[in-house]
Parts: structure tokens; C-alpha cells; sequence
């Protein structure tokens, strides 16, 4: 089996019991039994790369591969954690390809001008607790201690969560790392343009800052066949005017401005009865830091206006500000020359979707290679990437490796 097909055989490994916090379709939150023993998994194969493990203060397992040089270490990295119902590649096959990367170079005899260290980032999806990128914000450096003190939807503190990896949001911040080299991301794109151009991979030119809120609309829960339309003051319908409302800021920006609702209950939740209470959340993105705001700033005055004018209550919180992070010029031209070398078109392309790369670049300079996926679909069971593809991406993550040992080397 060449090694692209393996790496990809081992995330469908990954896909089903034990590594699944759900019976009949993949969950793997962060902190659970899934997701001990998909450590487990990977830091067996990472040992039989020729890595050295261990957990770090937030969780996160780091594979380590000794250099001979005296240079920072290359961090390669992606996340093992999912959306609920996911697919089995968003994530873990970057992570299979940087141990399929280091164990061409163990297998070979060889050693770098420097150390490579592989993180399997424990939280990047934020799906158990309301808040994304802990674990790489935590290696970055940047995690606000205000931000552990979370707890997920069944009253669970992250403390709590952390105690039976005998771990503490006291020791978390920790896990913050020392200088490094720069950090290299391998990650399906989860779009169509790769596959609309007929490529296998691409070099990502930047990733999209993103907003996210969560808010709460109250209004008066009363009988479905007893409260006249003009008397009510239904959560639900103006929370569904509020989730339009943002729709069509996104739609008439014309540009790579997006907004989402991603998520949204209303209680009480009975087929008879006036929805008194709403949560959602709110999503905005772009590449450029001032549309992106005006869009978020124009987005919540219009939920307040709607919110006056159904004599609704509003309350609003802001869960995560993740600016803009462009890709490295240096590591970009680096990954170009090996995608050529690979026989690919050096095609660039930005990143709508969050990533761990955009934390890291706080730490170090930064660097993405972005895999075709089928019909651009992710956080899907229909995710599906072809063996051939991942054996390029492994081909040219190690054309990569190459011409940064040969940047450092004396």
C-alpha cells in the first residue's frame, strides 16, 4: 500500500467504534473516550514512524521526530477532533499524512537541520464547548485564561473534563510552545474549487477571520390556538426574520463576505405552544478584517430593530474573534516549487473555513496545502478524498520538508 492510500485507510479506521462518541455516526468531541483512544491510535503509529509521544498540558498528542541541526522545530499539525455526524477526513488526514511524511524520512535513515514535531490537536471544531481553536490557541500562546471557563451542554466544566487526563485549565496554558520554525497544515479544502479546476491539491494563500455570537431571543411562550397573531410575541418567528436578515447582508455584499446560523433551538418545543425562547448562533467571514466587521456591526442592528419591533428580548455575546491570517510569501513559494516538482499546477487559493494554521501564525510562519475533496462536500459522512490525491499531497509535503531543510541548512 503506498502511503497516501494508508493515510487515508487510517482515517476511515477512525471513522466507526471505539473512536466515535456515537454508535451510528461520527462524533469525536474533545476530552471524551472516543477521543483517548483515537490518541492511542495515532500515538502507536506515530511510534512506529520512529516518533517519540506525549499528551501536553492541553491535551493535545505531539509525535517528535529528532533533527540534527540546532534550528527550531517544523511543526506539522491538524485536529482529531469533529462535528457531530462528520466526515472521516476533515482534520485526521492531515495529521496521517505528516506521520506518513516522517516515517518516509525514518524509513529512509534521514534527519533534517531540524526537529519535526507532528500536533493532533485535541479541539479545533469547538463542538463540545462554545469556543473553537483551545488546544492550538494554547500552543500559540494567545488563549485568554478567561476562555476555559466553559462547560458543555450537559453542565460539564472544561476542569471537569480535563481531570481524567490528569490535566487542568490551571496547567493548560503550558502547553504554549517555544520558538519554532514555521508550521506546515495538510487539510482537505471542504469546497469545490479545487475539484472545478481538475487539481489535486493547492497552496492556500490565506485564511478567512471569522466572527462568531451567540444570542438569545426571549419573548412569551402562550397556546397555539388560543393567543391571536397580533398579540404575540413569538421568539421563534423573529429569530427566523433575524436569521434572513443576516443571510441578505452576506448576499448583497457581493464578495467573499458569509454568514451563518448554524445552530438554533427554541423551547419549549412543543407542536402546540408559542416558542418563548430562541439560542442561535451567528457565523461571519471574510478575508478582508474591515468588511467582515461592518457586516457583523450591520447584522446585529438589524436584530435589533427586529427585536424592538416584536417586542422580543435580545441578549448577544461575542464567542470568538479570529482575524484574518495570511499564509507565509516564503513557505508559499517553498510549497508552489514542490507542488511543481510533484508534475501539479502551483494553483493558489484562500480558505473560507477556520484552521489551526490560523492560530499557529501567531507562534511562527505559516504554510497550508489544501487536498481535493468530492463534490467539495465536508462535516458530511459523504466526505470523501481519493487515495491518489493524498499520495500527491504526501509527495509534495515532502518536496516541502526538503527545500525548508535546504533554506536552513549551513
Amino acid at each position: 500500500m503506498v502511503s497516501g492510500a494508508r493515510a487515508v485507510a487510517r482515517c476511515d479506521e477512525l471513522g466507526a467504534a471505539p473512536y466515535s462518541d456515537a454508535p451510528d455516526l461520527l462524533f469525536r468531541a474533545y476530552l471524551t473516550p472516543a477521543f483517548a483512544a483515537t490518541q492511542r491510535a495515532i500515538a502507536g503509529w506515530m511510534q512506529e514512524a520512529g516518533m517519540q509521544t506525549r499528551i501536553d498540558e492541553a491535551a493535545n498528542l505531539v509525535g517528535s521526530y529528532e533533527g540534527i541541526g540546532d534550528a527550531p522545530p517544523l511543526i506539522l499539525g491538524s485536529h482529531i477532533d469533529s462535528v457531530r455526524d462528520a466526515g472521516r477526513y476533515d482534520g485526521p488526514l492531515g495529521v496521517m499524512l505528516a506521520i506518513e511524511a516522517v516515517d518516509a524520512l525514518h524509513r529512509a535513515g534521514r534527519r533534517m537541520p531540524f526537529a519535526i514535531e507532528i500536533y493532533a490537536f485535541g479541539d479545533e471544531e469547538g463542538s463540545r464547548f462554545p469556543a473553537s481553536m483551545l488546544t492550538s490557541r494554547a500552543v500559540a500562546g494567545t488563549l485568554d485564561p478567561a476562555t476555559l471557563e466553559v462547560e458543555d451542554v450537559k453542565g460539564l466544566s472544561l476542569d471537569e473534563a480535563l481531570a481524567p487526563f490528569e490535566l487542568s485549565t490551571l496547567r493548560f496554558a503550558r502547553a504554549a510552545h517555544g520558538p519554532a520554525l514555521a508550521y506546515f497544515e495538510a487539510h482537505i479544502e471542504q469546497g469545490p474549487v479545487l475539484e472545478a479546476h481538475g487539481l489535486a491539491v493547492g497552496v492556500v494563500t490565506g485564511i478567512a477571520g471569522q466572527l462568531r455570537y451567540r444570542f438569545t431571543v426571549t419573548g412569551m411562550a402562550g397556546h397555539a390556538g388560543t393567543t391571536t397573531m397580533p398579540l404575540r410575541h413569538d421568539a421563534l418567528a423573529a429569530a427566523a426574520e433575524m436569521v434572513l436578515a443576516a443571510e441578505q447582508v452576506a448576499r448583497e455584499a457581493a464578495s467573499d463576505l458569509v454568514a451563518t446560523v448554524g445552530r438554533l433551538t427554541a423551547a419549549p418545543g412543543a407542536p402546540n405552544v408559542i416558542p418563548g425562547k430562541v439560542e442561535f448562533t451567528l457565523d461571519v467571514r471574510s478575508l478582508d478584517a474591515g468588511r467582515r466587521d461592518a457586516a457583523a456591526r450591520t447584522i446585529l442592528a438589524e436584530f435589533d430593530a427586529i427585536a424592538a419591533a416584536r417586542g422580543v428580548a435580545l441578549v448577544g455575546e461575542q464567542v470568538n474573534d479570529l482575524a484574518a491570517s495570511p499564509c507565509d510569501p516564503a513557505l508559499m513559494d517553498l510549497l508552489s516549487a514542490a507542488v511543481a516538482t510533484a508534475g501539479r499546477p502551483a494553483f493558489r487559493l484562500p480558505s473560507g473555513a477556520g484552521h489551526d494554521a490560523m492560530t499557529m501564525a501567531a507562534l511562527c510562519p505559516t504554510a497550508m496545502l489544501f487536498l481535493r475533496c468530492r463534490d467539495g462536500i465536508s462535516h458530511n459522512p459523504a466526505e470523501h478524498v481519493d487515495a491518489q490525491d493524498a499520495e500527491i499531497a504526501l509527495q509534495v509535503m515532502l518536496g516541502f520538508i526538503e527545500r525548508l531543510g535546504d533554506s536552513v541548512a549551513p
